[in-house]
């Protein structure tokens, strides 16, 4: 098994010119996603299913271009799901900094500040060093961690950070119809209150 893992990590790194690195991979993925993160929800911005379902159709067509596999051998399937695992606490984080409330026209909007760009900017550069640093600067500890692991090969930390990103754009996507439903349901109580009163 380690020699296997082992000849695959060599193969991964004498791919022609044409495949593109890890590195370039990472960077396109994750420069995608957070400029379509930040232009949908940095601001005072209406809140509608087609804003919260443009992000998520932006994180599945990264996975359809740039997963090129699913390893399952080893422990591969556990460290892609503490990928998901993390995408989902991470998403929960950017989702509580992202305030819901009904606007003067009636209308719901969320207000996206520094912290909640903030979260996607250093998770979104976080794995872009990481990669950088898989061909640069610890490729020989990598080979190394990930035979100890039985973890095979470079697709498995790609996929891990790929289905980082999907969960949590996913659960911040979770967060905001909550959020919504909440505000609707708050103003629904209120005017059913006032109705009573009134008789």
């Amino acid at each position: 098994m380690p020699a296997d893992i082992a000849v695959r990590h060599n193969r991964k790194a004498r791919l022609p010119m044409s495949h593109l690195s890890q590195f370039v991979t990472a960077l396109i993925a994750s420069a995608t996603i957070l400029t379509i993160i930040l232009a949908t929800d940095l601001g005072h911005r209406r809140l509608t299913n087609m804003r919260m379902l443009r992000s998520v159709i932006a994180v599945a067509i990264i996975i359809a271009i740039f997963v090129r596999s699913f390893p399952t051998s080893g422990n591969a399937p556990s460290f892609q799901l503490i990928g998901l695992g993390v995408g989902v606490i991470c998403g929960l984080v950017a989702g509580a900094l992202l305030p819901a409330h009904r606007g003067t026209d009636g209308r719901i909007y969320t207000t996206g500040g520094f912290g909640y760009a903030l979260v996607w900017i250093v998770l979104s550069s976080a794995r872009v060093l990481f990669a950088y640093g898989a061909e640069h600067w610890f490729t020989d500890d990598l080979i190394r961690f990930s035979i100890e692991n039985e973890l095979s090969g470079p697709d498995v930390y790609a996929n891990a950070f790929v289905f980082l990103s999907l969960a949590m754009v996913l659960t911040r996507t979770a967060v905001l119809v909550t959020k919504r439903h909440r505000i609707r349901n708050a103003e629904t109580n209120a005017t059913g209150t006032e109705q009573r009163a009134a008789v």
